[in-house]
């Protein structure tokens, strides 16, 4: 079966791709296409990365909750994974190493970066998880080192659609596996990205 999430092409931003010395993943919730993605870029305003943001089949990346039972969401949230590699081998192809490339995501892209670190760790140049965390029901084990990589999490104590105890528990998970992590939980009552959280990402990017 062919990777649906590999079939749209992805929107390239800010500096040229094959002559970047850094990189972003940037991946949009459910719902969503990487124009949010674009407006969230525009307030962190750092354009000297290359920006490569993916665009999900039908604008989800895997079809129920992200704390189903991981089963429910597949092949979906394998294909997503498996893009999101294909997307970083293209970046590595570039030649930009993991150690120069941000992982950037917002809710369901969020997940999906929160998962691809549980699963494949290594040294990234930095992650911004913004509401979200792992796949699945339960507690995780680590697995792997991410040797360091500086994670920045942000999200609201009344998420409606990632519950506080997930992001935190991710956190600790990804610090175990060797992450900086810095948690940070807000107050908003909406699903978005604040600007507390820009100026974070902002600060992630220019480090």
């Amino acid at each position: 079966m062919s990777n649906p999430h590999l079939e749209p092409d992805p929107v390239f931003a800010g500096a040229p791709l094959d002559r970047a010395r850094r990189a972003a993943l940037v991946v949009h919730g459910r719902g969503q296409t990487p124009d949010y993605m674009l407006a969230i870029l525009d307030r962190v305003a750092v354009p000297d990365i290359a920006y490569v943001l993916p665009r999900a089949a039908g604008q989800t990346w895997y079809p129920a909750g992200f704390m189903q039972p991981l089963a429910v969401n597949q092949p979906w949230a394998d294909h997503a994974l498996d893009a999101m590699a294909a997307f970083l081998a293209r970046i590595a192809e570039a030649g930009i190493g993991a150690e120069d490339v941000f992982l950037v995501g917002f809710s369901q892209g969020a997940c999906l970066l929160s998962e691809l670190l549980v699963r494949s760790p290594r040294r990234y140049a930095g992650a911004a998880l913004l509401t979200g965390g792992y796949l699945g029901p339960e507690e995780r084990a680590p697995a792997g080192s991410l040797a360091g990589t500086p994670v920045f999490a942000g999200t609201s104590r009344y998420d409606e659609w990632v519950p506080l105890e997930r992001a935190e528990s991710t956190a600790r998970l990804l610090e175990r596996m060797g992450a900086a992590v810095t948690l940070r939980v807000y107050e908003d009552r909406e699903h978005l990205v604040n600007d507390d959280e820009i100026a974070e990402v902002r600060k992630l990017l220019t480090s």
